[in-house]
């Protein structure tokens, strides 16, 4: 799922090439400043994603399984238990 800002700023970086696009056509002048300014928006990390970073990776001893959601307990793949 999309978070909030990332999708406001989609909208407005659509909205804004549509706007630009459309002066273009009436005025033959590119307007590029109405969408620059959501460009960093976009490629922002999220608090979701960083909080996924700063997880605990964890790790089964036997095959080299490894993962940082914390529903997983054991290794899918032999059982065993996984450790931090």
């Amino acid at each position: 799922m999309v978070d909030s800002r990332t999708l406001t700023a989609a909208v407005g970086l659509i909205g804004g090439v549509l706007v630009s696009l459309v002066v273009y056509w009436q005025y033959d002048t590119l307007l590029v400043l109405l969408f620059l300014p959501f460009l960093p928006v976009l490629f922002r990390r999220g608090a979701e994603a960083e909080a996924e970073a700063a997880a605990t990776v964890r790790e089964c001893p036997a095959c080299g399984f490894r993962t940082a959601d914390p529903e997983f307990t054991h290794c899918p793949r032999d059982g065993n238990r996984l450790e931090e």
